[in-house]
């Protein structure tokens, strides 16, 4: 933004406990701007913040709960306090759990809702509001390739994701010529946390599946940190330029190359 730092311009990263939030954390804090880590662990997310401020970085870690309005209204007071008036938002928590669409219970498909998409709104809502009054800002979705490339046996991550890329695209328009830009961030496979805790039986077979159905290329995945760059690149484009989709896939191995 014109005549600004990243050191003027605080963000607020969701989901930063692990994975891409955490790595985003990292890479905004290493390029200069004051970062609020925000979740569930807020343990872990004070262990991240501690690695940004000793590298000589500004960071703060403030508990999150998307699915409480309360935890939500107050994560994003305590941001404020904390750092001034946020000029960046990623919106990178996720829930992601296995699930056909028939075979599901309804609460699933609520759980998912209510993290990926009514949580990620709310917050959205409580922060850009004021970046709209201010004329300036970055909101950033994580997002993931299930939206272009559903996968069988996630339907409510599928169902969820197609929902927070609809309200982006929507915000996106809303807002535009407010100087508030909204962008999503769409990643491939991704090595983080998420589906550790599944039953590697059903992740063998969900594996088969997405195979069949000619989804996985290769087995290379992204690191978080390739994701994070993608993120710091949209949130430091220059004035008078609007990243609206960045997708980030994992590079395939070089055929023939030797170690």
């Amino acid at each position: 933004m014109t005549g600004l730092t990243p050191k003027d311009r605080p963000a607020v990263v969701t989901g930063a406990s692990s994975g891409i939030g955490a790595a985003t954390a990292r890479a905004l804090g290493a390029i200069g701007h004051p970062v609020v880590l925000g979740a569930r662990r807020v343990d872990r997310c004070e262990q991240v913040a501690d690695e940004i401020r000793e590298a000589g970085g500004a960071a703060h870690s403030v508990a999150l709960d998307l699915t409480d309005a309360v935890s939500v209204k107050a994560f994003a007071a305590e941001a404020a306090r904390l750092v001034g008036p946020v000029e960046v938002v990623v919106s990178n928590a996720g829930e992601t759990r296995p699930g056909t669409a028939l075979g599901a219970d309804t609460a699933l498909f609520e759980r998912h809702l209510q993290v990926n998409v009514l949580g990620a709104q709310a917050l959205v809502s409580l922060l850009g509001t004021d970046m709209v009054a201010r004329r300036r800002g970055d909101i950033v979705f994580v997002t993931s390739e299930v939206v272009t490339s559903p996968r069988p046996g996630v339907a409510a991550y599928v169902t969820s994701k197609w929902a927070i890329e609809g309200l982006a695209q929507a915000m996106r328009m809303e807002l535009e010529g407010t100087g508030v830009r909204v962008s999503v961030v769409r990643p491939g496979p991704t090595l983080t946390e998420m589906g550790w805790d599944w039953d590697p039986a059903v992740t063998g077979e969900l594996l088969n599946e997405w195979q069949r159905w000619g989804l996985v290329r290769h087995m290379s995945f992204l690191a978080p940190e390739g994701v994070a760059s993608a993120v710091a690149a949209v949130v430091s484009a220059p004035p008078g330029v609007h990243f609206t989709l960045v997708e980030v896939e994992p590079e395939a191995p070089v055929e023939g190359k030797s170690e």
